[in-house]
């Protein structure tokens, strides 16, 4: 589909993300962060984690210019249900279809079980930005009237895509995170010597609950890591989706596709007792940014969570230098532990004049209410107030 001006580009449509070669994908993608690379996108296709069998069809855009030079990519999925986004809306569903419309399916811009900003329109440093993202928008428009889809959702984007697809009509939806920020600490006791005396004792006895319950955590990270490991992290992943959730995302094989092909970017917080697994958590890791992304235990220990998703994140985070510490949606009780409030950002192509102005005028009133949330919260920071 050449867009008339300029040089002349095409955009197409491709199903599996192996057709197209891993180099030109992150080309596009950058090296910032892992969710959007090739390998991290194609071990969730390859390993039947995110196929249309599972609800997730696969219908990347990729923008070529006429030399045939990847310049702009979206990884993007047509849905036939609203599991594993992370932006709920069961209620705009459930409203559309009660008025007589069918909202499945719907196409989804964004990275399939992560609940991880980042880029959703993938532009080559080379490209003109601005052409490339009018185009990228268009072409969400049209392959969403080309499948009679209800509505386009592209999540966790950063807040200038945002605004940029704001300006090609998609409306916008702003949520909340919990993020830790590096500010310069050399250690851990560094960071506890910024927060109140309060905050920093019940840090301190959360930590050391977990040290006397005799279990033994390491950081595993690339070539640390072994089958042995992954079959046992498998084990925690489905106790908590059977405990909590009752689906099974991410499937055996896509540990193993994971450990081939991105290792280097995995930190495994693994929890043993006297040699036996007992809980894990995996982080993956960008330039700047260590993500936490899923968690499991077989055994309950006090405090044990929050050691392994939190501390020990912080803990990598300062020893490696990095800036930031995403640990995952939702979650007011971070707040107290150094994580607070950071939004987090959506945009929707809703083509129907009706649902649409329906729509915007929820979102607009939704804005508020997580700005004024995130005020409030922010009254509950553990560190010390500036006097």
């Amino acid at each position: 589909m050449p867009d008339g001006t300029e040089t002349p580009v095409t955009l197409k449509i491709v199903t599996r993300i192996s057709e197209i070669g891993a180099d030109a994908w992150d080309a596009c993608a950058g090296r910032d962060n892992p969710f959007v690379s090739h390998a991290f996108l194609s071990a969730l296709e390859d390993s039947g984690s995110a196929v249309e069998e599972e609800g997730w069809g696969p219908q990347h855009l990729i923008l070529e210019d006429d030399g045939g030079r990847v310049i702009g990519a979206v990884p993007a999925y047509l849905k036939s249900h609203s599991q594993g986004e992370y932006v709920f809306d069961h209620g705009w569903a459930h409203a559309f279809e009660n008025a007589g419309g069918k909202y499945y399916p719907k196409l989804v811009a964004g990275v399939p079980f992560s609940p991880v900003p980042g880029p959703r329109l993938l532009i080559h440093p080379d490209a003109n930005h601005a052409r490339v993202t009018a185009t990228l928008a268009a072409g969400l428009i049209e392959l969403c009237d080309m499948h009679g889809a209800s509505s386009v959702h592209v999540n966790f984007l950063p807040e200038a895509q945002w605004k940029a697809l704001a300006e090609h009509g998609f409306l916008q939806r702003q949520g909340q995170q919990f993020h830790w920020r590096n500010d310069g600490y050399r250690t851990f006791d560094d960071f506890l010597a910024a927060l109140s005396s309060r905050k920093r004792k019940n840090i301190r006895k959360e930590r050391e609950a977990v040290a006397a319950s005799g279990v033994r955590i390491r950081a595993l990270h690339g070539d640390d890591l072994t089958a042995d490991h992954w079959d046992a992290f498998y084990r925690f992943y489905r106790d908590t989706t059977d405990r909590k959730w009752g689906w099974d995302y991410l499937k055996r094989d896509f540990f193993r596709l994971l450990h081939e092909r991105m290792r280097d970017k995995v930190v495994l917080m693994f929890c043993d007792l006297d040699g036996m697994p007992v809980a894990g958590a995996l982080n993956l890791v960008g330039t700047d940014t260590i993500y936490g992304r899923n968690w499991g235990g077989l055994a309950r220990f006090k405090h044990l969570h929050f050691e392994l998703c939190y501390y020990q994140a912080i803990d990598w985070a300062i020893a490696h230098g990095l800036k930031k510490v995403e640990a995952g949606a939702q979650g007011q009780h971070k707040i107290q532990r150094g994580y607070l409030p950071s939004a987090t950002y959506s945009a929707h192509w809703i083509p129907h004049q009706g649902f649409r102005r329906a729509v915007a005028d929820f979102l607009r009133r939704e804005r508020e209410a997580v700005g004024e949330d995130m005020e409030v919260l922010m009254e509950y920071s553990p560190f010390k107030k500036n006097e």
